[in-house]
């Protein structure tokens, strides 16, 4: 049930989205924990207060934005999840994974979860190619950092589509270095940590391209056998024009003509959303990509959104366009300690397909 106090929209209340019109987002919720459990060490948990303030600041941003689609990231406590959902007209819930207890109450390894307003009629976790990942140099038993779901959702409009949500390995470097020796100098420390911190970061490319990969194949061979639209949302945990990432968007093929590359690959290729949003009239001409993340002065955009060419207004068979792409990152630019402490530390994004005429 919802927690006290919590904002909750009963259901009979809830204004459903226009049919003609669906919102999809991508939402990191950074560590979402239900006390008195503890995320990573056993000082990590939330006081009652701070779990509420928690739930209210999602629950809000689910009031105001209103998508009918959510894929969830760094989720500890799906139960908990799914009844807050529930509480803001979100019928169905679903995750494929479970995360890591450890000493009874220290949790690792958060889930991916898929919230809808409409009916989840398939759900499955993705599941590497073995073949193809010893054909890439992987080990046999390759796994995913975080396990990635399928869930096949009836839309409005356009029947089943497969949503895919998925959170990259991160950029933290895989090795570590860890001084155990007295006699070790500071420059001895220094040459170890370089070599740590280059071997692990490449690592940790590795990790990420290949989950990248294997998914893009698994994602091609499902819609080789059922043709049904494709969504790829999530934390990818780099740019989109990062080599390691980039075959996400492969758009030609060595030694084939771009006719027969376009006419071919068009029913396989994934574009992100923000680049489809560009290319349709509803962009202002000035338009800027707001950042979904920021560490110190740097800032990033690591969460997406893909699309397949049914909602591609430039393909001749498409039945939506994307007429907004929002980027909400209020907490991140202007935060207010009472508003957002307990927030997230990535922007959300989310962008409203509209059917086309």
């Amino acid at each position: 049930m919802p927690q006290d106090n919590q904002p909750v929209i009963e259901q009979d209340a809830i204004t459903q989205t226009l049919s003609d019109t669906i919102k999809i987002a991508t939402f990191n919720l950074f560590n979402y924990l239900e006390p008195p459990f503890a995320f990573y060490d056993f000082e990590r948990i939330y006081t009652a207060e701070q779990w509420q303030k928690k739930q209210n600041w999602i629950a809000e941003y689910l009031i105001e934005y209103k998508p009918d689609v959510i894929g969830f990231q760094e989720v500890f406590s799906p139960e908990s999840l799914k009844n807050l959902v529930a509480a803001q007209g979100y019928a169905y819930f679903e995750v494929v994974d479970e995360a890591e207890v450890i000493d009874d109450f220290i949790c690792r390894s958060p889930v991916v979860a898929i919230a809808s307003r409409y009916p989840i009629t398939h759900i499955e976790a993705v599941i590497p190619d073995e073949e193809l990942a010893v054909a890439m140099g992987l080990k046999n038993d390759f796994t995913f950092s975080r396990q990635p779901l399928l869930a096949t959702i009836e839309l409005p409009h356009i029947g089943e589509c497969d949503c895919y949500v998925v959170h990259f390995k991160s950029k933290r470097p895989m090795i570590e270095h860890e001084n155990s020796s007295h006699d070790e100098s500071r420059t001895q420390t220094i040459i170890q940590t370089l070599k740590a911190e280059v071997t692990g970061s490449w690592g940790s490319s590795i990790q990420r391209g290949s989950e990248a990969a294997l998914l893009l194949m698994s994602i091609i061979e499902r819609r080789e056998k059922t043709g049904l639209p494709m969504m790829l949302m999530g934390d990818f945990n780099d740019s989109l024009s990062d080599g390691v990432l980039a075959h996400l968007l492969t758009s030609s093929l060595r030694f084939i003509s771009e006719s027969e590359s376009d006419v071919i690959l068009a029913k396989y290729r994934l574009k992100d959303a923000w680049d489809l949003y560009q290319a349709t009239d509803n962009c202002p001409e000035m338009a800027y990509r707001t950042p979904t993340h920021y560490y110190g002065m740097k800032k990033s955009i690591l969460d997406y959104i893909l699309l397949s060419c049914e909602f591609d207004a430039q393909y001749h068979s498409s039945l939506f366009e994307i007429s907004e792409h929002d980027t909400y990152d209020r907490h991140l630019i202007n935060p207010s300690f009472e508003r957002d402490s307990q927030s997230t530390d990535h922007g959300i994004v989310c962008i409203t397909l509209a059917l086309r005429a």
